[in-house]
């Protein structure tokens, strides 16, 4: 029984620190998961305070994991562990019983798991920490009390440190569809062999007051007692998507610029989800650099989910020289980690990006990335 606790201390351990560090790599990613749980649970007022729970959340996670591999105050690390656990086991069985959170982004972008697969992650889990919690009093810790505890926090401390960074700037480590060397294009096609879809067709009828939904076969034993009231596919199991689902470029009259920009030797793009929450201190670095491309002939255009009337005031507040084109906020946001954040394609080939905290010069860019020195 001890060796079967230890073993499982071992193993929740190490997961909690990958998990945790995974969601530190990129804690706004983690932010806009939380995000749709408040939404779920109808409390979106809670938005507000995701990005600092989404940190917490993380060094909390690691600082368990490296208590729990050492040993340290294993009473309330088990404690601490096992609350947690029966929390978010029920965050994932009602995101699976009721369908509502397609993804709980336990590992960020870097593991996808079904609705289904996290909770039965959370289950085992939990089957883990209760052997650990029957024998939290027999466990020891390794480098001594005060040494364990204090090795503990700094997994904590260390995890909120590391967090900020990438806050500040970009990921460590990219798992994003849109990281540096990935070609856009190619993310939108599935694979070969991919699943579509499974469709039916449902009839809706109404019958003596009450309407009732029917299939193929149950439409065969329908008569004039049936009033008919709409037909709809119905989808029955989800196919494979592609990595890039969702990445689609318009201008304001909707004309569709997608393939112009994935087929241009050079852009750059300035990706704004939100145009009116974008950093205006570095507005003048933007037009700057944007006065330069403009001189060698290098595309420059902005990428925002904000509608057309916000950007018009923002462009002539900053005295913006290039246009702004609409695309999806959660694309925008999966793209780059910053608002705005700076992208560089070549031929929909992501060559570099930067934060907004990290906005490069044109001679920079120009001496490292760009073909056509002018």
């Amino acid at each position: 029984m001890k060796f079967i606790a230890n073993l499982s201390r071992v193993l929740v351990g190490v997961l909690f620190i990958i998990s945790g560090f995974i969601k530190a790599n990129d804690p706004l990613g983690f932010s806009y998961k939380l995000d749709e749980y408040f939404v779920v649970f109808n409390m979106p007022w809670l938005s507000f305070a995701s990005l600092f729970l989404a940190v917490v959340i993380c060094a909390f996670e690691i600082g368990l994991g490296v208590a729990m591999l050492i040993g340290a105050k294993m009473v309330h690390t088990v404690w601490s562990s096992l609350i947690m656990i029966v929390f978010f086991t029920f965050l994932t069985f009602y995101s699976w019983k009721f369908d509502v959170v397609k993804d709980c982004g336990c590992f960020g972008d870097a593991l996808h798991l079904t609705p289904f697969q996290s909770f039965m992650k959370d289950v085992i889990l939990l089957v883990l920490i209760l052997f650990i919690f029957l024998k939290r009093h027999q466990i020891k810790p390794l480098f001594g009390h005060r040494s364990s505890t204090f090795v503990a926090y700094g997994g904590f401390l260390a995890s909120v440190i590391f967090s900020m960074y990438c806050i500040r700037h970009l990921p460590i480590i990219d798992f994003r569809p849109y990281a540096i060397g990935k070609n856009i294009s190619e993310g939108m096609k599935l694979p070969p062999g991919a699943l579509s879809d499974s469709v039916v067709m449902v009839f809706t009828y109404e019958k003596d007051g009450k309407q009732i939904e029917l299939d193929m076969e149950g439409i065969k034993s329908v008569d004039e007692t049936y009033k008919f009231i709409d037909r709809k596919d119905k989808v029955i199991r989800e196919g494979d998507k592609p990595p890039i689902h969702d990445f689609s470029i318009t201008a304001v009259d909707g004309t569709d610029l997608t393939s112009d920009v994935l087929n241009q030797n050079e852009v750059f793009l300035l990706v704004a989800y939100d145009i009116n929450k974008s950093n205006k201190e570095v507005q003048s670095k933007v037009n700057d650099f944007v006065a330069l491309c403009q001189k060698s002939g290098i595309e420059f255009i902005g990428l925002t989910a904000s509608v057309p009337g916000e950007v018009d005031v923002f462009r002539h507040e900053h005295n913006s020289t290039f246009d702004y084109y609409s695309c999806d906020a959660t694309t925008l946001k999966t793209m780059v980690r910053s608002n705005p954040g700076l992208m560089l394609l070549k031929k929909g080939t992501v060559v570099a990006m930067w934060h907004q905290n990290d906005f490069p010069t044109f001679d920079e860019v120009k001496s490292h990335y760009l073909s056509d020195k002018k």
